[in-house]
């Protein structure tokens, strides 16, 4: 399923704030880490040197004076922490306490913290001097633990600000994509109104990027009306030219010579009036639009008062005959195609019903759902059974439901619907047609 442009376009901006955001975070941090560790060592490098000057030469040998070193030595675990060995001796300060200073591989700064005393983390340094003609080496180390706990609270920090700054982007991002595709919306919309007959072409009042996809839209619109007004006119002729041949046909059957031959009079008469119904049936399936042209609908209000003023008029001595409809339900397909379909539905209601025959038109989800029920006989479950199987045709299938409902068979598949024979409510047939709202 694919997704919207304004969902794409604001997952891969998050994405790429995160991306970033993360990246840019660490390197920052990484930075700052290196800057802190730089100045950190230079600090051991010239604690080392001042411990170095604080030995002086006295009557025992070379001595500490502690009167010149930092007295931060002198608290245990106080986070700085010296060695200091020579000539077989070893001085360590009395923050150390009990803690022996991590050994280090090499001179100079080591690579990786160290364990420390109360699970600080040691930054160490180790430098070999030479004093009093004696070789000296001085290991210091300094507790990085507190700049640890201040870079993890940044990262805390650095996060809550970075998700409070992704949805204020995301928010704003959203606004204005909304802003930028109301142009595409407006149109989406105007070209569900033209499946839905309550227009018959696009606003040209598009920006100039859609201004050549909606004039071409407009075009393909005008062209299919236009192709499809000559086509029906051109069948509508050709039904003429063809039932003038045929009336006349049929004036012949009426001349003794063929009065006289029975059994060719009948043969004839029953093919003239095959070939009269074929061609009706046919040229009713050419008609069909299946698709709805540009502004067509069908206004159950207005069209079905008068489509059972005409059935009133034709079957209402004996039949009563009422329909229901939501107020303002229109169906988005032609208004000739929908008349054809329920005038052979009524017309073959009609026919059988003993009494009353009922229309209700409704949509339920994603159909428009048309019910024509009738008091009749009905037909058998076995006969509708037979029906389907017939190449999806009811011509001429059970007796009185030939050439209306072979129409109306064609009428729903052109529109892309079903047709359904159930037991009516009313004890007689119930004729359910279903059409889609929205068709592929």
């Amino acid at each position: 399923m694919k997704h919207s442009i304004q969902r794409q376009l604001t997952f891969s901006l998050a994405m790429l704030l995160i991306v970033m955001g993360l990246l840019l975070a660490q390197v920052g941090l990484w930075v700052v880490d290196r800057g802190l560790r730089q100045h950190m060592q230079h600090n051991l490098q010239t604690q080392a040197e001042s411990l170095l000057a604080a030995l002086v030469k006295g009557p025992q040998g070379i001595e500490l004076n502690s009167r010149h070193h930092d007295a931060v030595f002198l608290k245990p675990f106080s986070g700085q922490y010296f060695v200091i060995e020579f000539a077989q001796q070893r001085w360590r300060s009395r923050s150390l306490w009990d803690f022996e200073m991590p050994k280090v591989e090499r001179m100079g700064f080591s690579d990786q913290l160290r364990a420390g005393p109360e699970e600080q983390q040691l930054l160490l340094y180790q430098g070999q001097y030479r004093r009093y003609k004696t070789d000296i080496k001085v290991t210091v180390a300094h507790d990085y633990s507190p700049a640890l706990a201040i870079f993890k609270q940044a990262q805390l920090i650095g996060i809550g600000l970075g998700v409070l700054a992704l949805l204020l982007t995301l928010l704003l991002q959203r606004q204005l994509i909304r802003r930028a595709l109301q142009p595409l919306e407006q149109t989406r919309i105007q070209i569900e109104q033209l499946q839905q007959g309550q227009r018959s072409q696009l606003q040209l009042d598009a920006p100039p990027e859609l201004q050549p996809l909606v004039q071409q839209i407009n075009r393909l619109l005008a062209h299919t009306e236009k192709n499809l007004q000559r086509s029906r006119k051109s069948l509508g002729n050709l039904g003429h030219a063809l039932k003038t041949p045929l009336a006349v046909l049929m004036s012949v059957l009426q001349r003794e010579e063929l009065r006289r031959q029975p059994e060719l009079l009948a043969l004839l008469q029953e093919q003239l009036e095959h070939i009269e119904q074929r061609i009706t049936r046919e040229l009713t399936r050419a008609r069909l639009s299946g698709e709805a042209l540009p502004g067509a609908f069908f206004d159950c209000a207005e069209e079905l008062p008068g489509l059972f003023q005409l059935m009133n008029r034709v079957h209402g001595e004996v039949l009563t005959l009422t329909w229901q409809a939501p107020a303002g339900l229109r169906l988005p397909y032609e208004r000739d195609d929908i008349l054809e379909m329920l005038g052979n539905l009524l017309d073959n209601a009609c026919k059988w019903a003993d009494s009353c025959v009922e229309l209700s038109i409704e949509q339920q989800g994603a159909h428009y759902c048309v019910r024509v029920d009738d008091d009749g006989p009905g037909i058998a479950d076995s006969q509708r059974e037979q029906v389907q199987r017939r190449g999806s045709r009811l011509d001429e299938s059970s007796a009185g439901h030939g050439l209306g409902l072979g129409i109306v068979r064609d009428i729903v598949e052109a529109l892309e619907g079903t047709v359904q024979l159930q037991d009516s409510p009313l004890g007689g047939l119930r004729v359910a047609v279903s059409l889609p709202v929205h068709r592929e």
